[in-house]
């Protein structure tokens, strides 16, 4: 597996068609895993067609990495098969739980940070890195909680545990910026705290202030990457270097050219980010 290089976007079905039709300038697509973790059918079909053109790297959501049910090797073996055809670049989920006792919760809800969970994940991690025959990829989630026995904070939590089980960690730039306010954290000292081999990937997105009033930001996917992330990912780019970047958005999904438009930004930014690094 070689490592990505350059720009990506989340490969989405209203797009399907404009990237097969024309020439694109997108460097790599994630797909969704659980999208493609099928029998046959078209998704594979439209699988094998973007992984004739264009490098891939698979996203899931429903590893359930952090929870205390067992780890489901049914899941897991669906995702080794989609591994095999697809040969990613890169696999990834999310640092999180989203299922116990055997209920799928559909969220990808934070984990208590402490040593004893830095234990418990690392193992897991080994264990479906061994089942997958590669490494794997575990991106920071958003939160709007906290627990109260919480003894490491975020970027600690997540540096533990990419020592611990030799797992890269996916930097979603938004979810540092949304986290940051809802939780008071200081985002360059969360920057300055990752260890800097161990990101392997960046996403951007979009967020949303909570339509109920909280005061809260939510990572919604359905808007333009804002002033203060583009700000932040120049600050991570000074710290990590060059990190193969992607845009999401998972609602309100506009035409691919408004896409290709913020992809342009990342490349303007990323390119003062490198130059003011290597100064």
């Amino acid at each position: 597996m070689t490592a990505l290089h350059g720009f990506g976007l989340g490969l989405r079905p209203q797009h399907y068609g404009d990237l097969l039709a024309g020439d694109a300038p997108v460097d790599w697509l994630e797909l969704l895993s659980e999208n493609y973790m099928v029998a046959g059918g078209r998704p594979l079909h439209m699988l094998d067609q973007f992984a004739e053109r264009w490098p891939l790297a698979l996203h899931g959501v429903s590893l359930n990495i952090g929870g205390s049910d067992p780890l489901d090797r049914d899941y897991l073996a669906a995702l080794a098969r989609l591994v095999r055809r697809a040969r990613p670049h890169i696999v990834s989920d999310h640092l999180c739980w989203s299922r116990h006792g055997g209920v799928q919760l559909h969220d990808l809800l934070p984990l208590p940070q402490t040593e004893a969970t830095v234990h418990h994940v690392a193992s897991r991690v080994r264990q479906v890195q061994d089942a997958l025959g590669t490494q794997l990829v575990l991106e920071n989630v958003s939160s709007y909680a906290r627990f109260a026995d919480d003894t490491l904070d975020e970027a600690q939590f997540l540096a533990a545990i990419a020592s611990e089980s030799g797992c890269g960690l996916l930097l979603d730039v938004n979810n540092v910026y949304v986290n940051a306010h809802n939780h008071g954290l200081d985002a360059q000292a969360y920057l300055d705290t990752l260890p800097r081999d161990a990101v392997r990937q960046i996403h951007l997105a979009g967020h949303s202030a909570d339509a109920l009033g909280s005061g809260l930001l939510v990572d919604t996917h359905d808007a333009p990457v804002s002033e203060a992330v583009w700000a932040l990912y120049a600050q991570a780019l000074r710290r990590f270097g060059p990190v193969p970047t992607m845009i999401e958005r998972d609602d309100h999904i506009p035409p691919l050219a408004e896409l290709l438009a913020e992809l342009d930004i990342a490349r303007g930014i990323a390119a003062d980010a490198l130059q003011a690094r290597a100064a």
